[in-house]
């Protein structure tokens, strides 16, 4: 008798041990989720960062916002950090883009990207990389805005090294107004 109550205090024992160690691994993060939550922070302004759903590129959320702005790591296989904090308007602009669908903005949108990020070109929406021809830039930190009214975009220049807001993409349907808030 003595030996069945030990058994059955070890099998109870191992039994919520293991448990505890699964209950443990789904409330706590691991490296690389945490990895991924402080990338994709980095992209919003700090008032917004405790309100931001984000996400990662499987959209998987990795942590749920109240506000309506989406934030995204950098890109796996991407070097350097390009992480993007986008609303509403932005996230329908990223899945035309993506897919290479037309896009129309029905509401002004605003992306911040405040950690930067690793480069595009300033004329062709899918450049990989940078060529002699393609205005390539790479961007400190900055915000991006989207409106349904093309129109406002031709007061605007296209130079990206102006000093101020620029067009990037103009001509496309992925046009957008680039706001440098830092150093390139």
């Amino acid at each position: 008798m003595k030996t069945r109550v030990s058994i059955l205090t070890a099998s109870l024992l191992l039994g919520i041990g293991i448990c505890g160690a699964y209950a443990g691994d789904q409330a706590m993060p691991d490296d690389a989720t945490n990895a991924m939550l402080e990338d994709a922070l980095s992209a919003a302004p700090a008032s917004l960062r405790d309100k931001v759903t984000v996400m990662d590129w499987d959209h998987k959320v990795l942590q749920q916002g109240s506000s309506n702005y989406t934030c995204l790591p950098t890109p796996a296989g991407m070097a350097g950090k390009s992480p993007m904090c986008m609303d509403g308007p932005w996230m329908e602009w990223a899945d035309a883009w993506m897919n290479k669908q037309p896009f129309q903005a029905k509401a002004i949108g605003i992306s911040y990207m405040m950690a930067g990020d690793q480069g595009a070109s300033n004329i062709d929406p899918y450049a990989s990389k940078e060529t002699a021809d393609n205005q390539w830039v790479k961007e400190g930190p900055h915000l991006m805005i989207i409106t349904p009214d093309k129109m406002l975009l031709d007061s605007l220049p296209t130079d990206p090294f102006n000093g101020g807001p620029y067009v990037m993409w103009k001509g496309t349907p992925y046009a957008h107004i680039m706001v440098p808030v830092g150093g390139h």
